[in-house]
């Protein structure tokens, strides 16, 4: 599919609040095969989501140690994550401990993720993305761990302001981009 039209497509998936906020931008090199072509959002005719580029104005991490040491990322444990270290030490470790071996653990499993789905911001991948999105229902895009899909339906306007305010949670577990796009989003509901 040809970037003016899926660009149109998305668009016309735009909620309504956003429309002439936000916009979708592509460059594209013709005459050079093997420079990619980048991807931008742009909010208020500022590029703020850059595929290609660690220099914009969301933050960007360049090791895991960044993500665990981030106090912005909420992790939230529950009782059954503790009840399963605690049946892992068999009970030799105290309970205040607990709690601090399940969000660490937590921490690197979203870690690799986070970073992953990092690694992967691409012209290529974004329209990758952007075709599954289209092909997709809103909940699988919402649920994704790709911070693409997340991006897409977050900006939705199939998605209420209902929906928005109750994915206050965990939207703290996601990477920095998508909690930038849902305050976005919050501010326009």
């Amino acid at each position: 599919m040809s970037w003016s039209k899926l660009k149109q497509q998305l668009e016309s998936f735009l909620s309504p609040a956003l429309i002439g906020k936000f916009e979708y931008r592509a460059t594209s090199y013709r005459y050079l095969p093997d420079k990619p072509g980048q991807c931008y959002i742009a909010v208020d005719k500022k590029n703020v989501l850059n595929m290609n580029d660690a220099t914009t104005s969301i933050r960007w991490y360049q090791s895991d140690l960044e993500i665990k040491n981030d106090p912005a990322i909420e992790i939230a444990i529950s009782e059954e994550e503790i009840e399963a270290i605690r049946q892992d030490t068999k009970g030799l470790v105290p309970e205040d401990r607990l709690v601090v071996i399940a969000r660490g653990r937590k921490m690197t499993v979203l870690a690799k993720e986070i970073l992953s789905a990092q690694t992967s911001l691409s012209k290529s991948n974004f329209t990758a993305a952007a075709t599954k999105f289209l092909a997709s229902s809103i909940e699988e895009s919402l649920e994704s761990k790709d911070i693409i899909l997340n991006i897409l339906a977050l900006v939705d306007r199939r998605v209420g302001k209902k929906r928005i305010q109750n994915m206050r949670e965990s939207v703290k577990m996601k990477h920095p981009s998508v909690q930038y796009f849902y305050e976005l989003r919050l501010s326009t509901v």
